[in-house]
């Protein structure tokens, strides 16, 4: 009688399931929490990527395939949720400002924030400073970013209350269930009171096609013009935001979860190089690695790059083939929903500065970086690192 081997017992797919695992998951088990971890960054991702389209008319297909494209790429190369965002700084006075910038103004900032980073990873400018670079001034970064979070959670949320606090006690009733992830039940309540507070949504959805598209090479459709002022409106404001967070920021954060992984800050700065020059390529949007997107993650279970992987592909699919409709999807979720998700997001990155220690100087030095960052993360950083070597020399005492 013939034997039929099953999947399980077949050695060529064992092995395949085990490179699988080792390559996208670090090895680990896969689990729901690592699914439900890949949609922990959708609180500053939907808005900006909406925005984009809606606001400054831009494309979907160059943004959705330039983010799905390096979430799987980075996903497979740190193997940490290491995140994939759009810049806030430019993307903030893009959206603000409609009417004067130009989608080759936002292509020409990320075109210099390429160079910008890669020049510094490769004069190893960006390993200075590091070395100069405080722990209570990194810390107090991260502080400030994590209330920024909060905040900008809150005022998502103030618009729906009712539906914002249901989904804050189930993320608390739920957030440490491996068994039935919080961030996947956040969706299904987001959906559900989508579908009932919108009855037409049904029907626009059943009419959505997948239809194939490509994207097409924008640099040819940059001026000179669009480079410079990209670089002096938006590209510049955004440099210190990119150095403290999504840089020395994202690095810091990363080695401190997983030290077992642990990445440099010189391959972070040339990675924002390369992901900037592709994504201006193709018609995207300037990118970075914010210690924010890694805390939502982690927050909603991610433990591996695997969960950048999973969302990378969803967003690339639904880049290719649904590119038109992907502003209906992202409207499922409502913005309470995303609040509620950046609220949480800004407490786990809060919590990071708990190794700080109970030095009075470093508390000061944390808590005004903190404070400082709210409103503007490159003062911050200067009058950190103004105020911790200050009192290392003894020109100031707290």
């Amino acid at each position: 009688m013939a034997i039929i081997a099953s999947p399980s017992s077949d050695p060529i797919l064992s092995r395949l399931r085990h490179l699988v695992k080792k390559v996208v998951f670090g090895g680990n088990r896969y689990n729901r929490s690592e699914f439900a971890g890949a949609f922990g960054d959708l609180g500053t991702f939907i808005p900006f990527v909406v925005a984009y389209i809606t606001v400054n008319k831009m494309d979907p297909l160059g943004i959705l395939l330039s983010f799905g494209l390096f979430k799987v790429f980075v996903g497979l190369y740190f193997k940490t949720p290491v995140s994939v965002q759009p810049m806030k700084a430019i993307g903030g006075a893009a959206i603000a400002h409609p009417e004067l910038v130009t989608p080759g103004m936002i292509w020409g900032s990320g075109i210099f924030t390429a160079v910008l980073w890669a020049t510094m990873a490769l004069t190893g400018a960006i390993g200075w400073l590091e070395k100069i670079t405080a722990k209570p001034v990194m810390r107090g970064i991260m502080l400030g970013l994590g209330i920024s979070f909060i905040i900008e959670g809150l005022g998502l949320a103030k618009d729906q209350p009712l539906l914002a606090v249901a989904a804050a006690l189930l993320t608390f009733l739920f957030l440490a269930n491996e068994r039935v992830p919080a961030m996947l039940l956040l969706l299904a309540l987001g959906i559900g009171s989508s579908l009932v507070q919108d009855a037409s949504l049904l029907g626009r959805l059943s009419a959505v096609s997948p239809h194939l598209r490509l994207p097409e090479f924008t640099l040819g459709r940059l001026t000179w013009n669009d480079l410079l002022v990209g670089t002096l409106v938006l590209g510049l404001p955004q440099a210190p935001l990119t150095l403290g967070n999504a840089i020395l920021g994202i690095t810091a954060e990363n080695n401190e979860l997983f030290p077992d992984r642990s990445i440099k800050v010189r391959t972070v700065a040339l990675d924002h190089g390369f992901m900037n020059v592709i994504a201006a390529a193709i018609g995207g949007v300037p990118l970075c690695h914010g210690a924010g997107g890694m805390a939502g993650h982690v927050r909603f279970g991610a433990r591996t790059g695997g969960s950048l992987v999973i969302l990378g592909l969803i967003v690339t699919f639904l880049g290719l083939f649904f590119s038109d409709s992907v502003a209906l999807f992202f409207s499922l979720i409502p913005a309470a929903v995303l609040g509620v998700i950046l609220f949480f997001t800004g407490l786990e990155l809060s919590s990071i500065v708990r190794d700080i220690g109970n030095r009075k100087e470093d508390i000061y030095v944390m808590l005004l970086t903190a404070g400082i960052a709210i409103v503007n993360m490159g003062v911050a950083f200067l009058a950190g690192l103004a105020l911790y070597y200050a009192i290392r020399r003894r020109i100031v005492k707290v």
